[in-house]
C-alpha cells in the first residue's frame, strides 16, 4: 500500500474549489490527484469535507450553493459532473459519486427553496455522467452493481431503509432516470453495448418494493400536493434500439416482446420477495396481470417505448403514494 500522504503533499480542497477564471484547470488537477495510483484512496471523511465544499458555502470556498446566474449555475454543475468522468479509474470515480450523493441526502433538506431549482438540475447532470461513466465502462457487472448500491446502500437516494432519504429526491430521479440514460446513449460518438435495463431498473422497484406508502397523504402526513403532469409520454428514441435485460455482451439489443417479458418477469420476482411490504406487493402483481394481459395496438415503435418504461413508470406511480415514517 502506498505510503499516507502528509500534509505537504495534500493540497488544500479549497485549492480545487475556488470559484476563479481557472476554474476547469482546478477541476482536471482535482480528477488527476484522486487518479493518482501512488496515492492511497482519499479518506471517507475527506472526500465528504470535499463535497460539502463543492455544494455549500464554507470558510473555505463559495460552493454551488452560491452561484445565482443561470448560465454560470450550469456551467458549474456540467464541470462538477464531468469530474465524474476526467478521473481515470472507475472506483475513484465511484467513491467521488458516493461522496455526492450521500452529501446531496444529508443535506437536501437544508437547501431552501429559491435554490432547489439547481440543486435538481445538478442532480440531473450527475445521473448523466454516470450514465456515460458507465457505458465507458462497458456495463460492467462489478461496476454497474456497485453503482445500484451506492443509490441502495444507506446515505443513498434510494435507499427504502433510510428515513432521511427526501420523498422529492427520490421522486425527481425517478422522474428524470431513463430520460438521462436516453441522452447519455444518444452522446457517445460510436455505438455502445445495449443498456442492461433490468439491471438498471433494479434499484426503483426494490424501492417500490419496500417504501412505506400512504395514499393520499405527503410526508407530514397532509394532503399530497400534485405534481404538474408531463405533457406528452417520452419515447426514448436511442433507448428503443439500444437496451437489453442483464448482459449486454450475450443478449445483444432485444427486440420488444422479449424485453418486456424481461422486465415483466423481473417486475413479479421483486414483488415475491420476502422484503416486499403486502401493500406494495398487490399493486406490483396487479400491475404485472394488467401489462402482461393487455392487447396492446401500439405501433412497433411505441410498443417499445412503453416496454422499456413499463416498470419504471410503475415505480413513479408507487412513490407518488409514498410517505417516509419520519
Amino acid at each position: 500500500m502506498a505510503a499516507a500522504p502528509t500534509p505537504a503533499d495534500t493540497p488544500p480542497l479549497g485549492k480545487y474549489l475556488a470559484s476563479t477564471g481557472h476554474k476547469r484547470q482546478g477541476d482536471q488537477n482535482l480528477a488527476s490527484f484522486l487518479s493518482d495510483p501512488s496515492r492511497d484512496v482519499l479518506p471517507k471523511s475527506e472526500m465528504m469535507k470535499l463535497w460539502k465544499g463543492f455544494l455549500l458555502l464554507t470558510e473555505d470556498v463559495l460552493g454551488f450553493w452560491m452561484s445565482d446566474k443561470p448560465l454560470v449555475q450550469q456551467a458549474l454543475a456540467s464541470e462538477l459532473a464531468e469530474i465524474l468522468l476526467s478521473i481515470t479509474t472507475a472506483s475513484i470515480s465511484l467513491s467521488f459519486l458516493r461522496g455526492f450523493w450521500e452529501t446531496t441526502v444529508r443535506e437536501w433538506n437544508s437547501i431552501d427553496r429559491l435554490r432547489i431549482d439547481k440543486y435538481y438540475m445538478l442532480v440531473r447532470r450527475f445521473v448523466n455522467a454516470s450514465f456515460r461513466l458507465l457505458i465507458r465502462e462497458e456495463w460492467d457487472s462489478t461496476t454497474t452493481a456497485e453503482y445500484n448500491t451506492i443509490l441502495t446502500a444507506r446515505g443513498g437516494p434510494l435507499c427504502p431503509e433510510d428515513i432521511r432519504v427526501p420523498a422529492s429526491l427520490s421522486y425527481h430521479l425517478a422522474d428524470i432516470y431513463l430520460e438521462e440514460l436516453d441522452k447519455a446513449l444518444g452522446n457517445t460518438p460510436t455505438r455502445s453495448l445495449p443498456a442492461p435495463l433490468s439491471t438498471i431498473l433494479t434499484p426503483f422497484l426494490t424501492l417500490a418494493a419496500r417504501t412505506p406508502t400512504a395514499d393520499g397523504e405527503d410526508d407530514e402526513g397532509g394532503p399530497r400536493r400534485r405534481k404538474r403532469p408531463r405533457l406528452s409520454t417520452p419515447t426514448y428514441t436511442n433507448l428503443t434500439c439500444n437496451a437489453c435485460a442483464t448482459d449486454p455482451t450475450s443478449e445483444g439489443a432485444l427486440e420488444s416482446g422479449k424485453l418486456k417479458k424481461a422486465l415483466l418477469r423481473q417486475l413479479f420476482e421483486v414483488a415475491s420477495e420476502q422484503d416486499t411490504r403486502d401493500a406494495n406487493r398487490r399493486k406490483m402483481y396487479a400491475f404485472w396481470k394488467n401489462h402482461t394481459e393487455e392487447e396492446d395496438e401500439e405501433s412497433g415503435e411505441r410498443r417499445y417505448a412503453i416496454a422499456i418504461g413499463s416498470s419504471h413508470f410503475f415505480t413513479r406511480f408507487l412513490l407518488r403514494h409514498a410517505s417516509k415514517n419520519n
